[in-house]
């Protein structure tokens, strides 16, 4: 069974996204290289049954070691990239493109008395423009079909042009506009030429200005009242904000650049690098680090781009999130790199297409940390070893085979809930997680003593068996003893935490707290923390279920913050479910409802003076 590679990934660290994967064997060797539109849905196709699979896919997926992939923009991103890697790596199984045959180009004969555009893998052609190369035909013939409602220029065979020359009549291109039919005298051959230099000229990188030309003869016309023209103009648009938009992040052909992304949080950080050279990527780098220190996101740049090109040359322009603090000496150091030595210029991407695939390579860089920390976890080794150093630094008799995890979620003190997650030999285990709802509190201390006092009391329940018929259903998932509790916080919330074990008369279960400051623990009757090293597994593995326990309360906090303003609401005479609605549409969020005057609640379809002042009355109730 392919579902059998020990190699395999889990489908959901398989971005749903756009991209390029590369398949490879044990020696790194890329055997295929392929694009998707959806890469998890493109990849789960080869770990399907080896029996269902083709011969070449069955060996190919035999043959390799390990898959990667490379999210983009756009699936004509995608076509770009898997052609620049097919060049690159020359994959055995590609065999597609193992032929004799180039891969087609988008040409325009500029030298030609009546100049055609075509797709075609011959080049040569004299005086001609070409635009490419592309991986797909078809890809590159949907792009001609659109743009010719923009430049309406003649696509013709050299037959069919001489034909319409001696009939009259133009063929179908020129009755339905995308062709301005020179062939029959509808425009002259210079009109003519003129469409196919535009055409150029658009594929060369000049589009924004077809963009505002059309538009200012759309409005043009349409103020003449020639709405003829100005439907014309409008369709023309149309077209090209079509093609615009599939191709957002092809860069100018002048563009020699590398991009950087970087995602980071207090233990990793993962880098993706796009090298784009004439314009389209031909190489992507990626890496991930552990971090020492607890550094920021400037002092990363200048970290990553010392390692980047400590040994090659950088281009004349390198993007990066954002700027390090010490940019000019930077750009100094890496200037020296190049040869011969120049000016290298420090940029953050702000809008247009650079943006647009800066963007891409954050998507790339966040995907990276995901898998990276999903990898990790899934590591048995690695999960086995964070357990045993847990138990070494707390002092524990035995490994926290099971671990609990409490946080407080509150909005302004109001809306008070608590999240209880449970991670069993380092991993969570969700059908056991818990939410807590707190009435009334003084502060996260008080919070987190009532949330543990709540839970330690199902441990000290007895055991209800099967003879006793009187006693009271045991909930099994909810009486199962963790070996640790960890709580969210430094020696205060520690300390309410002990507080609530010493109550409950517990005395075998270990303590401990996180604080997020320094991401370091906290133990009871301790006057200084423990202190984990930066990238060990033991620190990842209880950053990551304060992290759960984190997302848990705030997703709780955020379901019972919508009902509470609901069922307030809900209470006032003459205010029904329907104008609820319209009130948290209008206001938008309930802060702003609250914060609304009884003016402004009256301006909200069907509230009237009375129910207004009702309204703002009552929710001044839930204010205090």
């Amino acid at each position: 069974m392919a579902s059998d590679l020990p190699w395999r990934p889990r489908a959901g660290d398989i971005p749903q996204q756009p991209g390029v994967y590369r398949f490879r064997d044990a020696t790194s060797r890329v055997l295929y290289v392929g694009k998707a539109r959806n890469l998890r849905a493109r990849l789960s196709n080869y770990f399907a049954p080896l029996a269902t699979l083709h011969d070449r896919t069955r060996r190919m997926v035999q043959t390799a070691a390990s898959v990667e992939w490379t999210v983009v923009g756009s699936d004509f991103e995608a076509l770009q990239l898997e052609y620049t890697w097919i060049k690159e790596f020359d994959p055995p199984f590609n065999v597609q493109y193992k032929d004799d045959k180039s891969y087609p180009y988008l040409t325009i004969t500029l030298g030609d008395p009546v100049p055609r555009v075509l797709v075609t893998r011959r080049r040569g052609i004299p005086n001609a423009r070409y635009f490419g190369p592309y991986s797909r035909a078809w890809a590159v013939r949907d792009t001609v079909d659109v743009l010719l409602k923009a430049f309406p220029m003649r696509s013709c065979s050299d037959a069919t042009y001489k034909r319409a020359q001696q009939t009259g009549r133009p063929c179908l291109l020129g009755d339905i506009g995308k062709c301005a039919a020179p062939c029959v005298g509808r425009v002259t051959l210079e009109e003519h030429k003129s469409i196919a230099l535009d055409f150029a000229s658009f594929m060369s990188g000049n589009d924004r200005g077809f963009v505002t030309a059309l538009t200012k003869k759309m409005r043009e016309s349409s103020d003449r009242q020639d709405y003829e023209s100005a439907a014309r103009y409008r369709d023309q648009l149309a077209a090209i904000e079509s093609v615009l938009e599939k191709n957002s992040v092809v860069l100018s052909e002048d563009v020699d650049a590398d991009l950087f992304g970087i995602a980071h949080d207090e233990l990793a950080a993962a880098v993706q690098q796009f090298i784009v050279r004439g314009g389209r990527i031909r190489g992507v780098r990626g890496w991930v680090v552990d971090k020492e220190l607890d550094i920021g996101l400037s002092e990363l740049v200048e970290s990553v781009l010392q390692n980047a090109y400590d040994d090659s040359e950088p281009p004349r322009t390198v993007y990066v999130p954002v700027l390090p603090d010490d940019a000019p000496e930077l750009e100094q150091w890496l200037g020296e790199r190049r040869t011969p030595s120049g000016r290298v210029e420090l940029r953050v991407a702000q809008r247009g297409e650079k943006a647009a695939l800066a963007q891409t390579v954050a998507t790339n860089a966040t995907n990276a940390l995901v898998l990276y920390k999903s990898r990790r976890s899934a590591d048995f080794v690695a999960r086995s070893e964070a357990l045993s150093h847990i138990q070494d630094a707390l002092r524990m008799d035995a490994a926290p085979l099971r671990m609990e995890c409490f946080d407080v979620s509150h909005l302004s003190g109001t809306g008070i809930v608590a999240s209880m997650v449970v991670f069993e030999d380092g991993l969570p285990r969700k059908d056991q997680y818990r939410k807590f709802s707190i009435p009334e509190s003084t502060d996260d201390t008080d919070s987190i003593y009532q949330v543990l006092s709540r839970r330690l009391a199902y441990l000290g329940r007895p055991e209800s068996t099967e003879d006793d018929e009187t006693a009271a259903p045991k909930r099994r998932k909810f009486a199962y003893r963790p070996q640790l509790l960890i709580v969210d916080g430094g020696a205060p919330q520690v300390a309410a935490a002990q507080r609530a074990l010493d109550d409950a008369g517990i005395t075998d279960i270990q303590l401990c707290g996180i604080a997020k400051r320094l991401e370091e623990l906290w133990v009871p009757g301790d006057d200084f923390p423990v202190i984990l090293p930066r990238n060990s597994d033991a620190l990842f593995l209880i950053q990551r279920i304060r992290d759960e326990a984190h997302r848990f309360a705030i997703s709780y906090q955020r379901t019972t913050r919508k009902k509470g303003i609901q069922s307030v609401l809900a209470e006032i005479p003459g205010l029904g479910e329907s104008r609820v609605k319209l009130l948290l549409k209008q206001f938008g969020s309930v802060s702003k409802l609250k914060q609304a005057s009884v003016e402004e609640i009256v301006a909200v379809k069907g509230i009237g003076p009375s129910l207004a002042a009702a309204i703002h009355e009552r929710l001044g109730e839930s204010r205090r």
